[in-house]
């Protein structure tokens, strides 16, 4: 009787041989690296100053007419498309990462959001929403005079 070492990893590997096969997908391709990517969205900053909320997302590549950007019912929400360079017959991807297509972002917003004085810029693929607060909501400072 001879020793046989124990290897848990080549154990894992075939289980995962035997689902791909059950259900007809191969994630290794003969060990070529496969890589799923999810939605894309766009990535955001939020940020608060005495006057206002800032929203900064990255939308490179995608156009201002593609671009929508809404507040209804306390809920901000930012729409658009990036779309992908047409086909070329003489270039062959190797590799392609970035997503393309359809995003949407929603936010809720704090109550002493001032949803008429929105405003929205794109300059250099970085979309900047400016959320003016309420008046009523900015904090004041009151002269105390001692007597």
């Amino acid at each position: 009787m001879s020793l046989t070492r124990w290897d848990p990893f080549r154990e894992l590997e075939d289980m995962s041989n035997r689902l791909n096969r059950v259900f007809g997908t191969n994630a290794l391709r003969g060990g070529q690296e496969h890589m799923a990517l999810p939605d894309w969205q766009p990535s955001v900053d939020i940020s608060e100053s005495a006057e206002a909320f800032h929203i900064t997302a990255e939308l490179p590549q995608v156009k201002k007419e593609d671009i929508k950007v809404s507040v209804d019912n306390r809920v901000l929400t930012l729409k658009g498309e990036r779309h992908q360079e047409k086909e070329s017959k003489d270039k062959r991807y190797h590799r392609v990462e970035r997503s393309y297509g359809s995003f949407m972002r929603t936010f809720a917003l704090p109550d002493n959001v001032d949803e008429a004085k929105v405003k929205a810029d794109i300059k250099d693929g970085v979309l900047d929403v400016t959320l003016p607060k309420m008046e009523q909501a900015r904090p004041r400072s009151v002269d105390i005079k001692v007597g």
